[in-house]
């Protein structure tokens, strides 16, 4: 089987609100093969940056369109190909957004694997871990602390054990910041977990002073309330407070990871597939965090190709507890461009069982909402 071509399909939303949510445009990857199997894959990045660096031309030996170091080449050699990527595009990818767009390819391969083989990735990798896992929902704050509140109901009321609220308008002031964190915890009620996802807001002596004030509402994890490279701001909160501190998802490189596990010394790893390396770099991560003793769990705010490579890669390691499902409201484009939904079934997701991902575009909506 051969490599014939790698698409970048560029996704986006008619409307897109003024928020962090990277669910409202998309850089879906798809890969051809002289077999007649396809493969699928998500970049979560600056979309029409990585598509650029997948379909751009041949510069010199160490900076290249990924798309055309793949013509001819074998998919099952996932490993090869993801050093082949990373080496010709060391000058402009050892991070950020050369790593992403490897993340996309390197999905889509395994994609071709699964199908090719008729089993899910995870069997693939090993992995058998869970039948299924328990999601948190996934959601940006209110507006205000009582919308919050109202959100946190409607996610307890759905089902959902577990919920996280992040991003503005937390950061504003200590008064919004803690009558956020105290409503989102009444309308979930004392037995839900709770997580906060402060949005890179605080330098490290406020994060330490939020963590203590938030202890009294009982959170599972504060997340990425620094920005990503204060790794020794990282290591003075964890040092400071009882509340677990978990981050990784601004990283891409596996230097990236450990410097925030070593010398940030945050108490849970978060890995994005579309950003990380794919299946095949986000292994090795994971690996690094259990010799650390370091749970993991997935970042993924985007599409449901995301959400179905994060089932496989959790089911695929041991120190895998909860998966992140993003339930923002208003993001049509998330839900609808694959012909397979995934669903909570009594308060947990179902991994999948059918080869490959799992998932498959619908054509129709992927015509709706492309732009390139």
């Amino acid at each position: 089987m051969k490599i014939t071509n790698v698409e970048a399909l560029f996704l986006r939303q008619q409307q897109v609100h003024q928020q962090c949510d990277s669910g409202q445009d998309a850089l879906i990857v798809r890969i051809h093969t002289d077999a007649g199997i396809t493969g699928i894959g998500e970049v979560d990045c600056a979309p029409m940056a990585a598509k650029w660096a997948i379909e751009g031309p041949y510069s010199h030996t160490i900076t290249t369109g990924l798309a055309e170091l793949l013509i001819g080449e074998d998919p099952f050699e996932t490993e090869y190909l993801w050093h082949k990527m990373y080496r010709r595009n060391i000058y402009s990818g050892r991070a950020g957004i050369g790593f992403h767009a490897i993340s996309g390819i390197d999905i889509a391969l395994w994609d071709i694997k699964g199908k090719a083989l008729g089993q899910p990735i995870w069997k693939l990798l090993g992995g058998g871990f869970h039948q299924r896992i328990r999601p948190y929902a996934s959601s940006l704050f209110g507006a205000t602390p009582h919308e919050t509140g109202e959100l946190a109901r409607r996610f307890r009321d759905r089902g959902f054990t577990s919920v996280k609220f992040g991003w503005d308008p937390m950061g504003q002031n200590e008064a919004t910041d803690i009558a956020l964190v105290r409503q989102a915890r009444q309308g979930l009620g004392p037995d839900a977990d709770l997580m906060i996802d402060a949005g890179l807001v605080w330098d490290a002596k406020t994060a330490i002073r939020r963590a203590r004030a938030f202890s009294e509402f009982n959170i599972f994890w504060l997340e990425e309330p620094l920005l990503p490279d204060n790794y020794e701001g990282y290591a003075r909160l964890s040092a400071a407070t009882d509340v677990r501190i978990a981050a990784g998802e601004q990283e891409s490189s596996r230097l990236g990871f450990l410097q925030l596990m070593d010398q940030g010394k945050i108490d849970i790893l978060q890995i994005d597939l579309t950003r990380c390396g794919g299946f095949t770099a986000a292994m090795k991560l994971a690996a690094l965090a259990e010799d650390r003793g370091l749970p993991v769990v997935n970042h993924g705010f985007s599409t449901y190709v995301n959400v179905a490579a994060a089932l496989h890669f959790l089911n695929s390691i041991p120190n895998s507890f909860i998966a992140e499902f993003v339930v923002q409201e208003n993001t049509a484009l998330r839900e609808h461009i694959t012909r397979q939904d995934i669903a909570l079934r009594d308060g947990y997701l179902d991994i999948p069982a059918t080869p490959g991902l799992g998932v498959e575009l619908n054509e129709e909506a992927i015509a709706q909402y492309r732009v390139a």
